[in-house]
């Protein structure tokens, strides 16, 4: 008679850094196999996959911080057929509790993964979906920098001398960007008129070249999300940024989204439960990915300013007792299920 020793299966977990992952390895009922650092670069990847496997079969493995630090090696894992799950990281009271490590996160990482506690499935992050992200990205900062520095030269402008303030208080943004480019510092006849003269000119320069860049990302974004998303486009409401920012909450492999209700949980529009006693209700969900639930406020906006069936919908909810912010989150449930239905699915 011959015994065939089973195989043993591991769980990993992985707390991630800049420079270095922490990994732990746990058997199929929580023992703890072993916990070691490795460099995060491919060699350190490499040699974590390796020393997972030294201990058996790895059927999955946890990873702290998948969208940033982790993503690396997130990567690598999903290349080599290992399934990733996404764990957040400890709340701060079980910190206080028990106590703050690498080693420590690592194997509580595993232990999320290996209790069902994280089973959400990590991004991906090897597509166009990754491209599209860091597009934003650099698109967010320069429309974030442009408005800061339209603040600036507005805020300048109101305690500039009269003469100064007279020629542009009352423009719009784009005449009184034009006429701040044109202004002259070396034929001001005092100091202050000359210095705000300089200081306008400056800002308003910036504001021209942060436009113009604003403009070239946009000639990026906009193929890669017609190419890519022609069914969510075609959706009222639906335009370019809001498409963009849709498409990279559901990221580069959609399929992980197992259904309507989890992409709603992911988007921030699921209802909670805040019943008690006597009481049943539901609040507001502050959770999920907030640049994905900005897109669909902004979706549901503009349909309430558009559509007459969304109009006729808001009406109507309000005479039945409702505030406009319980219908317009109403709303966005809803237009999250009909994105989710449009989603490209690979």
């Amino acid at each position: 008679m011959t015994i065939v020793e089973a195989t043993r299966t591991v769980v990993g977990g992985i707390d991630t850094h800049s420079r270095v992952h922490v990994a732990a390895a746990l058997d199929d009922v929580g023992g703890l196999l072993g916990s070691e650092s490795f460099a995060a670069n491919p060699a350190g990847y490499a040699a974590l996959v390796s020393w997972l496997e030294g201990f058996g079969q790895v059927t999955k493995v946890g990873v702290e911080g998948t969208g940033s630090y982790g993503a690396g090696i997130c990567r690598f894992l999903m290349r080599s057929g290992i399934e990733v799950v996404e764990v957040d990281r400890q709340n701060r009271q079980a910190r206080r509790n028990a106590g703050k490590s690498d080693p420590l996160d690592a194997v509580e990482a595993a232990r999320a993964a290996l209790s069902g506690k994280a089973s959400g499935r990590a991004k991906s992050r090897d597509g166009w979906v990754e491209a599209l992200r860091v597009l934003l990205v650099a698109k967010r900062s320069a429309r974030t920098a442009r408005v800061k520095a339209l603040t600036q030269m507005r805020a300048v402008t109101y305690s500039a001398p009269d003469e100064l303030r007279g020629r542009l208080e009352g423009l719009s943004i784009s005449a009184f960007v034009s006429s701040a480019q044109l202004l002259r510092p070396s034929r001001a006849r005092d100091q202050v008129m000359a210095a705000t003269k300089a200081t306008l000119s400056s800002l308003a320069h910036l504001v021209n070249d942060l436009e113009a860049e604003i403009t070239g990302l946009d000639a990026m974004i906009t193929p890669l999300v017609r190419s890519n998303a022609p069914e969510l486009l075609a959706i009222r409401g639906v335009g370019i940024d809001t498409a963009a920012s849709l498409l990279v909450a559901a990221g580069d492999n959609p399929e992980r989204l197992r259904s309507e209700a989890a992409w709603a949980h992911l988007c921030g529009v699921s209802p909670l439960e805040a019943s008690s006693g006597k009481v049943t209700r539901h609040r507001l969900n502050r959770g999920g990915d907030r640049q994905a639930n900005s897109a669909l406020w902004h979706i549901v906006i503009t349909r309430l300013a558009i559509d007459p069936d969304t109009q006729v919908y808001m009406e109507r909810r309000v005479k039945e007792g409702r505030s406009k912010r319980e219908v317009v989150r109403v709303l966005k449930r809803y237009v999250a299920r009909e994105v989710y239905r449009a989603m490209p699915r690979g």
